[in-house]
């Protein structure tokens, strides 16, 4: 791939990215421009257009078929995203959806391993984790992907630790097993503060935060909390999640006046803007 997608990608901002990907199809030939186009087709699924995205793909299929692997893996990524995301509501979540979504990113391991593509093998396995909902299936399928990033000596596949380990401690989390949850957000956030990306840096922070809650560590939680809260401030960009666990808290030490700052702190910010 000769375009840089990642400075074309905005993820919070869907159709500008649409709009980049479109721009630069205009020079774009071969494999570029099929690759292009997945990513097209993945700005519509990130909008909840999942038939778009559909049709986006069935588009380029014919030529997929004789492409090279990376785009052939981009394009059976996008395939399964289309069926089975986060971004999918429980309703659309069908067995027949989930068996398609399955096949699709096998099929992405199938290719990207034997061509040294790992890092797509390892979106592949993480997205597995949305088909397979059950906890002890999804840390399963996110330890297949971190084995492949431990052991990778690519920059791209190495950088899917932070991830994996996140998902992972969000399971622990939904079974009850906290202690281990911290460990691997504590693994999590040391990566992301390696990095230069602020806001994964700040979710990995709430999420050591939150585990410390769960736990009854409510000083320790609160003290980042709050640390949270003002840097949010300072960047004029409050978080409701940052409020929610404020109120949670305040509420577990019995400071109900806290409390109560927090939750209509998070109502004001989630009233609609006036016009």
């Amino acid at each position: 791939m000769t375009v840089d997608l990642n400075a074309l990608w905005d993820f919070r901002n869907p159709d500008v990215s649409e709009q980049r990907f479109r721009a630069a199809m205009a020079s774009a030939t071969g494999d570029d421009a099929l690759i292009l186009q997945t990513q097209i087709a993945r700005t519509y699924g990130l909008r909840k257009d999942f038939d778009r995205a559909r049709q986006v793909l069935d588009s380029i299929a014919p030529q997929i078929a004789k492409a090279g692997p990376e785009a052939q893996a981009r394009y059976q990524l996008e395939l399964g995203r289309s069926w089975i995301s986060a971004a999918h509501p429980p309703q659309l979540q069908t067995t027949e959806a989930r068996d398609k979504a399955r096949t699709a990113y096998e099929r992405v391991v199938e290719i990207a391993m034997p061509a040294g593509l790992e890092q797509f093998a390892i979106d592949a396995y993480h997205m597995l984790a949305f088909v397979d909902t059950e906890p002890l299936q999804q840390i399963a399928w996110n330890n297949k992907g971190l084995a492949i990033a431990l052991a990778s000596k690519q920059p791209n596949a190495r950088a899917w630790e932070a991830s994996l380990r996140n998902n992972t401690g969000n399971e622990l989390h939904r079974l009850g097993r906290d202690e281990e949850a911290l460990v691997e957000f504590r693994k999590a956030l040391a990566l992301r503060q390696q990095g230069n990306n602020a806001y994964m840096t700040h979710v990995a922070h709430w999420m050591v935060a939150m585990t410390l809650r769960s736990l009854g560590r409510l000083d320790e939680a609160l003290a980042i909390q709050l640390r949270l809260e003002q840097e949010r401030q300072a960047a004029n960009e409050p978080d409701e999640y940052v409020f929610e666990e404020l109120e949670a808290i305040y509420r577990a030490k019995g400071d109900e006046a806290r409390a109560k700052h927090y939750a209509q702190l998070n109502a004001q910010l989630k009233q609609p803007a006036s016009k």
